[in-house]
């Protein structure tokens, strides 16, 4: 590999990566990238697992869903392995030497086309986690190198998910607030409340009924009060 190529082009992505305003936009582009930029990857997903439940994000095959589906179907296997247990970097030289380890997932993997695997830690936050994974058709595609390349790329993909998630969260708020005082203006012209009062009155029905704050103000904007119909 030429680094200093590799620097030129992923000093770019980095400053792609931060210019996306979505994390959808963002997820996208970090696999994009990594088949663009990884010797030997020629297909890219992020795994995440919430709470034991796993979701593939921005797959750039379909060989990235089917083999996550097949992992978290058969609960092992290398990426699913890797987020569940927050190891931070992983490298599988070649699948088909790996079926004491998976005597599961290995030969069926194998079967899909997959040689050999890669995985990056991307994040961790209380039961979640997400990592980058890399997926070459050929066994030994994968060096030391390329995963030096793939734990630099990962190192400014996090960074940049964070913040396209700080962002979103923002907005989300943001929204949120809008929503919860039309709301409370809603109730406040209808039942003569005060700022307090209809505040309370949205925090007791939500409190109740156990729907979320910001869902509860948006249905008295649709529906113009708090009717339960």
């Amino acid at each position: 590999m030429d680094w200093q190529d590799f620097a030129v082009r992923l000093a770019s992505t980095a400053r792609d990566l931060l210019a996306e305003d979505t994390v959808d936009g963002t997820l996208d582009k970090v696999t994009r990238s990594a088949v663009d930029l990884i010797e030997g990857c020629t297909a890219a997903g992020i795994l995440l697992l919430t709470r034991g439940t796993a979701k593939t994000l921005a797959p750039t095959e379909q060989l990235v869903n089917d083999s996550d589906a097949l992992q978290a179907a058969l609960g092992e296997g290398p990426c699913f392995d890797a987020a569940r247990t927050g190891h931070p970097v992983f490298r599988i030289k070649d699948l088909t030497q790996e079926r004491v380890r998976w005597p599961a997932y290995a030969p069926r993997a194998n079967a899909l086309g997959i040689g050999s695997v890669m995985g990056f830690l991307l994040y961790t936050e209380d039961e979640d986690l997400g990592a980058l994974n890399l997926y070459s058709t050929e066994p030994g595609a994968f060096t030391e190198v390329s995963e030096t390349a793939g734990w630099t790329l990962a190192a400014h993909a996090a960074v940049a998910f964070s913040s396209a998630k700080e962002h979103a969260q923002l907005e989300q708020a943001v929204a949120s607030r809008h929503t919860i005082g039309e709301a409370m203006g809603i109730l406040m012209a209808g039942h003569q409340l005060s700022e307090q009062e209809a505040f309370d009155t949205l925090r007791r029905f939500s409190q109740e009924k156990n729907i979320k704050l910001r869902e509860v103000a948006a249905r008295v904007c649709e529906r113009g009060g708090l009717r339960e119909d």
